[in-house]
């Protein structure tokens, strides 16, 4: 009767330490909940900065099919990307109020 008992508790133990483990490996297993957690948020992350890039993928794509189709375009785009100016054109640069407060200026009447 004891024996038996002691089989019994004995099996008992041995399955409640099994489900203790399995339990730890759909939580926290390779294949677990927190690794689905984690690459749910991955997919999310992923799935955002494709649709950024898909966005300026397709602001590339028209400003491409503008600079082919329309010239003024195209003139607008150089000059003011790569600061080309006509042969009649001249620029003048003005200093920036904000940059000549930045640091001792060299005549700022100190010897």
């Amino acid at each position: 009767m004891f024996n038996k008992m002691l089989g019994r508790v004995s099996l008992i133990v041995l399955f409640g330490a099994l489900d203790i483990l399995l339990l730890g490996k759909v939580i926290w297993g390779p294949t677990g909940i927190m690794e689905y957690q984690s690459l749910n948020r991955q997919y999310a992350s992923l799935k955002d900065k494709i649709a950024t890039l898909d966005a300026s993928n397709m602001a590339l794509s028209r400003d491409i099919r503008l600079m082919q189709s329309d010239s003024r375009y195209a003139e607008k785009m150089v000059r003011q990307k790569l600061h080309y100016l006509r042969d009649n054109e001249m620029v003048y640069l003005f200093a920036n109020p904000d940059a000549s407060r930045v640091g001792a200026a060299s005549n700022d009447g100190k010897n």
